[in-house]
């Protein structure tokens, strides 16, 4: 069995799969970045290279993510695609009819509009965090509850609260106002889903043609309290993919297979001992001109390896 490597390397959290001939999840992880995209990489790398069968060898590797370029550095990847392009070859394999997909993730939020199975529009939030996983992690905390429990007491309310949705601040000062006004927690959780899916639809899908089949994916797709209120403002199901949190690192799986089998060529995978490897991360400005790019820099026992982030690109290794 041949397997086909997806990496995922986002500002929260790192997602890695192995897919097989058949676009079937052989293995996969999820970890957390912590700052650190280089270690949890390789650390990524021990736990798949546990989870496989020895003999499998990788036929292609696929990246993406905020941390993509690093990532193919690292790994020695066959091709690099964006979020929006994954996720949207994923939502398609799965559900082949979807037309508009809501990824939520750790701190940014994107929509994608597909019709016959191209993208056709998308649109991403990455100025306010209001809705993605890193609010909701905080405003659990606040509520003394484990995340994992958010949606279930959302779908336990009777009357839920009125929160302003429109931006983190005013939202948390609600939540903050509702409590103390004596509000229970299911109904003030439940109205703060309904809140971050009208700041989502208000603002991301702000002018997009919102058509059925709808796609839920990304971290926060396991709150089934957004989900319930997505549903309840648009009248209509949205169905979470079973692998919702995974779906950028299939979609690269997917398309390196595809990309591979089309070209003919041997894979630039380095192998799994890369996660032994010594690498280490830098990064200077450059003042030779007003851009004054930040450059990053990937070294190997003291030799640059990669270098990127110039736009005239002149510190390219």
């Amino acid at each position: 069995m041949k397997g086909y490597l997806g990496i995922d390397v986002g500002s929260v959290t790192t997602k890695m799969v192995v897919i097989n001939e058949e676009n079937e999840v052989i293995a996969d992880n999820y970890l957390r970045t912590g700052g650190n995209p280089v270690k949890v990489v390789q650390d990524g790398l021990k736990d798949i290279e546990g989870r496989l069968d020895q003999a499998m060898p990788m036929e292609a590797v696929g990246t993406t993510g905020s941390g993509r370029y690093l990532a193919a550095t690292l790994v020695g990847a066959d091709i690099i695609k964006n979020e929006i392009t994954a996720h949207a070859v994923a939502a398609s394999y799965f559900i082949p009819q979807v037309q508009t997909v809501f990824e939520i993730g750790g701190q940014d939020s994107k929509i994608i509009i597909i019709r016959d199975q191209v993208v056709v529009d998308f649109a991403m939030n990455t100025v306010c965090a209001a809705g993605t996983g890193s609010f909701l992690d905080h405003q659990a905390a606040r509520l003394n509850l484990p995340i994992e429990e958010f949606g279930e007491y959302a779908l336990r309310a009777h009357n839920p609260a009125r929160i302003a949705g429109r931006c983190t601040v005013f939202a948390e000062t609600d939540m903050v106002h509702k409590q103390q006004t004596g509000h229970n927690r299911e109904d003030i959780i439940a109205g703060l889903c309904q809140a971050l899916v009208r700041n989502y639809l208000n603002n991301v899908a702000k002018g997009k043609e919102l058509l059925p089949p709808f796609v839920f994916q990304g971290g926060v797709a396991a709150n089934r309290g957004i989900k319930a209120a997505f549903e309840s403002e648009l009248e209509q199901e949205v169905t979470v993919p079973p692998h919702y949190v995974l779906m950028g690192a299939i979609g690269v799986a997917i398309l390196a297979r595809e990309e591979t089998a089309l070209r003919g060529e041997k894979t630039r995978f380095k192998s799994f001992e890369v996660a032994e490897a010594d690498y280490r991360t830098s990064s200077f400005q450059c003042s030779d001109c007003p851009n004054s790019c930040e450059v990053v820099q990937l070294s190997l026992n003291d030799e640059p390896l990669s270098r990127w982030g110039s736009r005239c690109r002149k510190w390219e290794v």
